[in-house]
């Protein structure tokens, strides 16, 4: 009897935990799949679902709705191309910046690394408002005048210790000897830099500069505050714009359509390659040779 009600019980929690699970997915993903879904209709209300059609798609691509005889608004565009040079701008910094600053953390004292790592974790915790915020006061003390420019250095700003918390775990991994072997061998430091330690922290930067360009992307407080007011707009601030005007443009529903997809296609790609290193290198360990 004991070891039935046992199995119940663990039945039952098994049952609520997936339960639990899909409900939680669900919530996620219902609504971007709202917005795949009514992507392929011409209906300028969301929910209103008037056939199955891919002029949406041809609008965005053409910049010009033909059957209503009217231009998308090239606002939308100029703001897809600030958008898209904004983060890659972003995230190549931060990438850079943020390995580097990995490499010294990692080499500090321990007492030293973990307050330089506390002080890492406190932009990430920190609300972007009050990031934004503080990003604006500087820049108006320091009499930097507004635009691209600001932009780009606030993202960097909140980006870098991502890229620090994404390469550090690559460091605690790899063997500590190998940049010194290499330098005792003959190596500059920049040839140890670029060929030994580079090649094993990759999967680290490459994660962090993903992540980097996600947060560029969606980011709209830091955005906010550090544009100015000469007409940069990104997408986050367009779509703030385009939503107190009463509405959302129909265009933006296969945009972010595009968008979402190439986003789960890249992580699909990069889990798969990361497997199939993970395997290799776990046959490798196995091998004859190796033991």
């Amino acid at each position: 009897m004991i070891r039935h009600r046992i199995d119940r019980r663990g039945i039952g929690s098994v049952i609520c935990g997936h339960v639990y699970l899909w409900l939680l997915l669900a919530l996620l993903y219902a609504p971007i799949l709202l917005i795949i879904i009514f992507s392929f209709t011409k209906s300028k209300v969301f929910g209103n679902w008037t056939g199955f059609t891919f002029g949406l798609y041809q609008n965005l691509f053409n910049g010009y709705d033909f059957s209503a005889d009217v231009r998308v608004d090239p606002n939308l565009y100029r703001a897809i191309i600030y958008t898209g040079v904004i983060a890659l701008v972003a995230a190549i910094i931060s990438t850079f910046l943020g390995t580097l600053a990995a490499i010294g953390l990692f080499h500090m004292r321990q007492r030293t690394r973990r307050v330089v790592s506390f002080m890492n974790s406190i932009p990430m915790i920190n609300p972007d408002i009050i990031t934004g915020i503080s990003l604006f006061l500087l820049f108006v003390f320091l009499g930097i005048s507004r635009g691209l420019g600001t932009v780009i250095i606030a993202h960097v700003v909140f980006c870098t210790p991502y890229v620090v918390l994404s390469v550090m775990p690559r460091l605690q991994k790899m063997n500590p000897n190998i940049y010194e072997a290499a330098l005792d061998l003959g190596a500059t430091p920049w040839q140890a830099l670029h060929k030994v330690l580079i090649p094993e922290l990759r999967p680290g930067m490459l994660s962090g500069f993903i992540l980097s360009l996600t947060l560029s992307i969606d980011d709209f407080g830091v955005t906010f505050f550090t544009k100015g007011s000469n007409g940069l707009e990104t997408l986050s601030t367009f779509i703030y714009a385009d939503a107190r005007k009463g509405g959302l443009t129909p265009e933006l529903r296969p945009l972010f359509s595009i968008i979402f997809l190439t986003t789960l296609v890249l992580l699909v790609i990069i889990n798969i390659r990361a497997a199939k290193q993970q395997n290799m290198k776990g046959d490798s360990k196995n091998s004859p040779l190796t033991n």
